[in-house]
């Protein structure tokens, strides 16, 4: 039996003496907030959407396995970025289902923006998901419009009043749904002062109506580089009067730690250097555990830079790792363009021995599929050799090295690269 008196954020007084995990395995997300950067991670940082690292599905199963065995006292394994998990929907129910057959008795539980959840509920129900929670800063069009830069759902880019509409109306479908399967529904909203501190009172109430369980109003943390960077976090008398209209409606949750993606241990407590240690290893390992892969390939024009979009790759650049640095291998010829996925499936084949590939940018199907087969895909600009020494060092990439965001397209409406959340044509 699974006892759910034991989740941390659930339960004030389980926070004391049960531990949660989070597993990074999702990287990408899907709506673009004006309070969130996620390139920068500094390790005493507390907040959601860094990381120190990345794992694959199986990668995470082993950290999860070595934290257990190490003599945590975990009670939740979760997943909470450091995108969205439904973004990286493969990756999530994979590492989901690997996680359930280990762990049995273990508490599982999701955090997400809610915008693609819908056509996964059932499928967490079956693998018994205990508690989702859904980050929900307005339901109203104009206050979503300063709040997200863009929603992206099914491969379409809203923007202003139109992107919120989309994002709340799925919000609330997947409220309904999950409530439907006896899921528990935490709901996380940002204060913004200015923007939607004058309306908690009001999603509070909505949400209680469709079925949320429990809310959590959390202050803005500015972040260097986001679009509120300069807006300033809400003094105590406006979160004590924003829990306390929220209060009227549901029951609170007034002990969020704010949780990194790869938060490890009990709330409140900053992550042990030998758990960061630990997960580093687990993100050096070969992406299935058991595979010697000891290649990586790029995607270049000339083989001094990583510059070339993977739809668009005629050939691949093979590198070992050397003493010393990176060792040029060999080149290897692509499969031929324009025949749909059997293309990404023969590149998966043709560097089956590769551990990594780096590229300028992929579209979402190609990386899912190449990532399947355990190719670990990074969307980067620079040289090869700093892109390969990232890689190889388990962490995420560099802000300075990372691709995000558009290039080379005339505007962002003909954008097809996918910076911009538009998606990729490749």
């Amino acid at each position: 039996m699974i006892d759910i008196s034991n989740h941390p954020c659930f339960n004030d007084a389980a926070r004391h003496t049960h531990e949660r995990v989070h597993l990074p395995v999702a990287p990408r997300c899907n709506v673009q907030c004006n309070f969130c950067n996620r390139k920068f991670d500094c390790a005493g940082e507390s907040r959601p959407g860094v990381t120190s690292a990345l794992l694959s599905p199986l990668q995470a199963l082993t950290y999860a396995r070595k934290l257990a065995q190490g003599g945590h006292t975990m009670s939740v394994v979760g997943i909470a970025g450091p995108g969205d998990p439904f973004a990286n929907a493969e990756e999530t129910m994979e590492t989901l289902r690997l996680i359930r057959e280990e762990f049995p008795e273990m508490l599982l539980c999701v955090a997400t923006n809610g915008l693609d959840v819908l056509p996964y509920v059932h499928d967490l129900a079956l693998l018994s998901v205990s508690h989702v929670s859904i980050t929900i800063n307005t339901i109203r069009p104009e206050e979503g419009a300063a709040i997200y830069a863009w929603v992206r759902y099914n491969r379409k880019l809203y923007r202003g009043e139109e992107g919120a509409s989309v994002l709340w109306e799925r919000q609330a479908a997947a409220i309904c749904s999950l409530r439907r399967e006896n899921v528990l529904i935490k709901i996380n909203t940002i204060v913004l002062p200015g923007i939607n501190d004058a309306s908690i009172g009001t999603i509070a109430q909505t949400v209680a109506k469709l079925g949320a369980t429990v809310m959590n109003c959390m202050p803005l943390y500015p972040v260097a580089g986001a679009e509120f960077e300069s807006l300033p976090e809400p003094t105590a008398a406006v979160m004590g009067q924003v829990r306390a209209e929220a209060g009227r409606f549901m029951p609170l949750m007034n002990h969020c730690t704010r949780c990194r993606a790869d938060a490890a241990g009990l709330l409140g407590r900053p992550n042990s250097s030998e758990d960061d240690a630990l997960l580093r290893e687990c993100a050096k390992a070969p992406l299935d555990c058991c595979d010697k892969r000891t290649f990586a390939a790029v995607a270049s024009r000339e083989g001094e830079l990583v510059n070339e979009h993977l739809g668009h790759a005629g050939r691949f650049w093979i590198y070992k790792k050397a003493e010393d640095g990176f060792q040029f291998v060999e080149h290897r010829q692509a499969p031929a363009a324009g025949i749909g996925d059997a293309r990404w499936r023969g590149i998966a084949q043709l560097l089956s021995d590769c551990r990594v590939l780096l590229v300028e940018n992929a579209g979402n199907k190609p990386r899912i599929i190449l990532e399947k087969s355990g190719l670990k895909l990074y969307s980067m600009t620079g040289l090869i050799g700093d892109g390969l020494e990232a890689v190889f060092s388990g962490g995420p990439l560099p802000a300075y090295l990372s691709s995000d965001g558009c290039r080379g397209c005339a505007t962002v409406s003909a954008c097809k690269c996918g910076g911009d959340g538009s998606g990729c044509g490749g």
